[in-house]
């Protein structure tokens, strides 16, 4: 008997992680990516001598799908967490003058692991520290899934628990931003409860901070290709597909260039709005929806130095644009001189200014955040802009996003976008990996285990 065949649209991690699974589990399975390369919205080029990330991508202890998925490409020991928490977080909007402090953790039980590291952050009063513990007391006790959590916004159930603006700033905005891309007033209140409660009310280290020491197509393009070709898996690069439709005996025909493919299940692992073109009618009830679901923005300036200006790997900050610095140098290649990446996420009112302005804008607020920088001659300055970098996590978001399964047999869907109960981040993308390659092997009565104990 033939092995039944998987198409697999779409290579970022979604799709990677499907088709894996899929593999895994004795099927054949093709693997079509329009782009020259894999890993979707996070990935490398060139740029002259430096190998430079489209954006900087961190996860977190918790984020167990995407640890999984560095595992399974052998890529977990370019990518290594920290041993505990620590966040430095500079003010220098402060009246005294720079002010710096840490959010970090210890190795005490949830939530005593945070008390002594906001007892001393420095960016808050006593008073504005006490009310932030009383929230995440409540917070804790919230179902994330919770459908009423999703109709309202997180500003607003912040301001319910007595929440100042400059605690909104100075902690949970910090955070926020950068897990959600979006402030707390267009933020769904389920999903921060999700990302809050998870990860940092759940285990002590759930909140540690991983990076890639790499350039990001190290792992998701060239070590994830080499692991898909390990598992038999066929990988079409620069192929586009054209048209998805139900062929005979319950198969499908995907028709890419200048190929139709028979497959016996489809994962469509794509963007909400690519899958919105591509699918078959009948395939959702209300298909329309995938185009309710908002996009989002992230900016990322990238300033190359001509000496180092910065002695840590990363740092928040806090009286200024700048949301996150990072120091790129080694992970790029740069022989000499130091390279920061600045990541700005919830940038639409930025996503399109130009070059020149950005950098009339940014390189005086870097010379307020690391004097270092004052004398130092810039040797590059460059932007790279992601438009739809995330699915937006609007209020009401949660209802909008489908599940794996459609109302089309053996026609399934992936993506961060999808309903994962987690945010855009590269854990909800393999996490939907996951969910479609289960529900497509449950169909087909393959016996299948989920790879996280905690899901199964």
């Amino acid at each position: 008997m033939r092995s039944p065949h998987a198409v697999v649209v779409g290579g970022g991690l979604a799709g990677i992680t499907a088709a894996l699974q899929l593999a895994e589990a004795g099927m054949s399975v093709t693997l079509v990516e329009s782009r020259t390369r894999l890993g979707g919205l996070a990935f490398s080029f060139r740029r002259g001598e430096l190998t430079v990330d489209n954006g900087q991508h961190v996860y977190l202890r918790c984020c167990t799908a995407y640890s999984w998925f560095l595992d399974r490409i052998d890529g977990a020991h370019l990518a290594p967490l920290q041993d505990r928490l620590d966040v430095p977080v500079l003010d220098v909007g402060h009246r005294r003058g720079p002010r710096l402090g840490r959010l970090r953790r210890t190795a005490l039980p949830v939530p005593l692991h945070l008390a002594a590291g906001l007892a001393t952050y420095p960016h808050l009063s006593l008073a504005e520290r006490a009310a932030v513990g009383r929230a995440a007391l409540a917070l804790q006790k919230l179902d994330p899934a919770d459908p009423a959590l999703d109709g309202i916004d997180f500003a607003t159930w912040l301001g319910r628990h007595g929440q100042s603006a400059r605690a909104i700033e100075a902690l949970w905005d910090l955070v926020g931003v950068a897990t959600l891309n979006a402030t707390a007033p267009h933020a769904s209140m389920g999903l921060a409860a999700m990302v809050f409660k998870t990860g940092l009310l759940s285990e002590p280290g759930a909140a540690d901070i991983g990076w890639a020491r790499v350039p990001l197509g190290e792992l998701h393009d060239t070590l994830a290709r080499k692991a898909l070709d390990s598992a038999g898996v066929r990988t079409e690069l620069s192929t586009r597909v054209r048209d998805i439709s139900r062929a005979d005996l319950g198969r499908w025909h995907v028709e890419v260039d200048g190929e139709l493919l028979e497959a016996d299940t489809v994962v469509l692992a794509v963007p909400q709005r690519e899958a919105h073109a591509l699918l078959p009618e009948g395939a959702l009830e209300d298909p329309d929806r995938l185009l309710d679901i908002g996009t989002a923005p992230i900016l990322n300036i990238h300033v190359l130095y001509d000496r180092k200006v910065l002695r840590r790997p990363f740092f928040a900050a806090l009286g200024t644009p700048v949301q996150w610095v990072f120091d790129r140098t080694e992970a790029s290649g740069l022989g000499e001189g130091q390279y920061l990446a600045l990541s700005q996420s919830a940038a639409e009112d930025e996503i399109d200014t130009p070059v020149a302005s950005l950098r009339e804008r940014y390189l005086p607020e870097l010379e307020r955040l690391l004097p270092a920088t004052r004398g130092a001659e810039v040797r590059d300055f460059f932007v790279t802009r992601e438009r739809t970098a995330t699915f937006a996590p609007s209020p009401g978001v949660g209802r909008l996003r489908p599940g794996a399964r459609t109302g089309a047999p053996g026609l399934y869907l992936a993506g961060a976008w999808t309903a994962t109960g987690w945010p855009a981040t590269m854990e909800g993308a393999v996490r939907s990996g996951f969910s479609a390659a289960g529900a497509a092997l449950s169909a087909l009565g393959r016996h299948h285990e989920h790879p996280l104990k905690e899901a199964a």
